[in-house]
């Protein structure tokens, strides 16, 4: 059954690392994945989520740090450890690797972690970032395999951890929020 799995997952990951290999793609999606092309734009939403969101944006300010900081050490200490799947660019001898290749451990992806952790958290309490949120996670996460970095099911794996902590550090943000309304209203009544 494994072995059933294993050829769905390489059968994808040769589709997009060999069938989808062009110029176009090696630049774009070796731009998109190095998160060092990313930190301004980060800087940008995180101080206009700061500074335009109220008491939400600067409790989702300080929770998307935190939120950051577990899904990644999370993936990288503990998960990766745990299973010490090996990156198809070390494992096959045919991967197409734009950027190279590293030798750190495949599952999860980190880079599909965070981003889908971020577009989760955000989307809860932004619901109108829906699509440009999950749209970018995707995109990142989707060149990983392009890139030879990862298997598909990696991305699907982060994908779906980084989900789950999204969520929960969402709703722990807005009862945060609900909790500081309410002691503020508290406090106006007296």
């Amino acid at each position: 059954m494994l072995d059933f799995f294993y050829s769905i997952d390489l059968a994808i990951f040769y589709f997009f690392n060999h069938s989808l290999s062009i110029g176009f793609f090696d630049k774009f999606f070796s731009i998109i994945t190095d998160v060092n092309n990313w930190y301004i734009a980060y800087i940008v939403l995180l101080g206009i989520t700061f500074t335009k969101g109220g008491a939400k944006g600067k409790i989702a300010v300080a929770m998307i740090i935190l939120l950051i900081i577990v899904t990644d050490q999370l993936g990288h200490k503990v998960i990766k450890e745990i299973f010490q799947r090996i990156r198809p660019c070390n494992t096959l001898a045919d991967v197409f690797t734009p950027l190279g290749c590293n030798g750190t451990y495949s599952f999860p992806s980190n880079h599909a972690l965070n981003n889908f952790a971020a577009a989760t958290f955000f989307y809860r309490l932004f619901p109108k970032l829906k699509w440009i949120l999950f749209i970018a996670a995707f995109l990142v996460s989707l060149s990983r395999v392009y890139l030879g970095l990862h298997y598909p099911s990696d991305i699907i794996g982060g994908a779906m951890i980084g989900s789950a902590f999204g969520y929960i550090f969402s709703i722990a943000s807005l009862k945060i929020e609900g909790y500081l309304q309410s002691r503020k209203s508290k406090q106006l009544e007296v």
